[in-house]
């Protein structure tokens, strides 16, 4: 029986977020999931064509049209043909849908931001493994995020 939950799973294309995606399509996706692939990019990488986009983050971008290279580059969005790779072979063997949104600014506030407004049910992230001394420094996405979430999280770690 198709489940129909919302997951998302915060996309750096590091190997940490990579580990968290193929966790998520093993361990959560169920037929009738919807996955949303959640990417943020620092605002000074923001394409002017798409300063519409700069509060509200991108529309939603079915994987079909993520695959595309065009797609990806009008973005910002550097190709990583693994990660196309997994998210095709989740979608046809689990049967779940994969959608794309891409926000531009700090990536603590963003992934907070799309799981208020996408309605998530809940959000998978991986773990880069920073020390104490560089969390202190620059702050923990996942740390802030499971503060700030109100769904659950899931870290991921390596």
């Amino acid at each position: 029986m198709p489940k129909d939950r919302k997951i998302g799973v915060a996309m750096d294309f590091s190997e940490s977020s990579k580990n968290a995606l193929r966790w998520a399509i093993d361990n959560l996706a169920d037929k009738g999931d919807t996955f949303y692939i959640i990417h943020a990019l620092p605002t000074s990488e923001a394409d002017p064509r798409n300063s519409l986009w700069l509060k509200s983050g991108s529309p939603l971008i079915p994987l079909v049209e993520f695959r595309e290279p065009e797609t990806m580059e009008k973005y910002g969005v550097k190709i990583d043909i693994p990660v196309l790779d997994m998210l095709d072979t989740g979608s046809r063997q689990k049967e779940i849908h994969v959608v794309t949104k891409i926000y531009w600014g700090d990536a603590r506030e963003k992934l907070v931001d799309a799981v208020k407004s996408l309605k998530l049910d809940s959000i998978v992230m991986g773990s880069r493994g920073l020390s104490a001394l560089q969390r202190i420094i620059m702050g923990s996405v996942s740390s802030f995020v499971i503060q700030q979430s109100p769904c659950p999280v899931t870290v991921v770690k390596d």
